[in-house]
């Protein structure tokens, strides 16, 4: 039986090792926050006490924690249980810079490293249906298929060479797009309110015509109802708009929507909404 060790059971990482369990796959799972993982041991999971007590028997080892920083720390931590054989799904979402990192730690202590992050949020997580851009040599896709299956809908292989960080690339772009969308959804509904109208005519122009989609109606929807139950936080999009500005610069590419959604962000955030879906920048453009 295949033994996957997941660090990070937050709110992408505890559906996702939930999925595995439900699938007859045997899964260790570590939080820094133990109380986050506990739910799993009623699924049939066994909550590990430290990175490395998580990662000693694992076959595969997954990574879905904050950023580069937490992903380093607990790898770090794991060290002394890595070992040659195991394949390491590196799946949080990470700067470009940071993958160079986390694949030289994986070079030095055995594991074959792989960037696959993914692009969805709670509910896709939930569902088993996310979208994981992976990057990483062909020998570590017999190891991966049957746990990437569980998790996502589809897995676009973006590259041979998990060192190189094609999934991370291709995950700026991809959250960029989702991220102003959602911005962009915010002010449209915002600025309807400031001029004296129903937001909700908005959705009615919008809703059956070439500019709709899922997408615009899930943020519309929890605009209008008040409803920001977090897939994706305003903190932690915040946080990728500085990951995407940053690549965009390396890249001497200018990101003008990304930074402007991130200081719309970072007001939400001063507002007290850092916890909240992300669609919750709405409430920036009244602040």
């Amino acid at each position: 039986m295949v033994t996957v060790a997941v660090l990070g059971t937050g709110l992408m990482g505890l559906p996702m090792a939930r999925n595995l369990v439900m699938s007859g796959i045997r899964v260790k799972a570590w939080n820094r926050t133990r109380e986050k993982a506990l739910p799993l041991e009623a699924d049939g999971a066994v909550v590990a006490g430290s990175p490395a007590e998580a990662v000693e028997d694992a076959d595969v080892i997954i990574t879905m924690l904050s950023d580069g920083d937490a992903v380093l720390d607990a790898m770090t931590a794991a060290r002394p249980a890595l070992r040659s054989g195991q394949v390491w799904a590196q799946m949080s979402t990470v700067s470009v810079a940071a993958v160079g990192r986390l694949a030289a730690l994986a070079a030095e202590c055995g594991p074959t490293f792989v960037d696959a992050p993914v692009q969805g949020t709670r509910q896709p997580a939930e569902q088993g249906m996310l979208v994981i851009l992976a990057s990483g040599p062909r020998a570590a896709r017999q190891a991966l298929d049957p746990v990437f299956s569980v998790l996502g809908e589809h897995t676009l292989w973006v590259g041979d060479n998990g060192t190189d960080g094609a999934g991370t690339r291709l995950k700026m772009a991809a959250v960029s797009y989702s991220i102003t969308t959602t911005a962009a959804v915010a002010e449209a509904l915002s600025l309807a309110k400031g001029l004296g109208l129903d937001p909700d005519l908005v959705r009615q122009v919008i809703t059956g015509g070439p500019m709709d989609s899922p997408y615009f109606q899930a943020k519309a929807r929890a605009i209008l109802e008040d409803d920001f139950t977090p897939s994706f936080s305003v903190h932690n999009a915040e946080l990728d708009t500085q990951m995407i500005t940053q690549a965009g610069e390396s890249a001497g590419v200018r990101m003008d929507l990304a930074a402007a959604a991130g200081e719309r962000l970072r007001r939400a955030e001063a507002q007290g909404h850092g916890g909240e879906d992300m669609a919750a920048t709405y409430h920036a453009a009244f602040g």
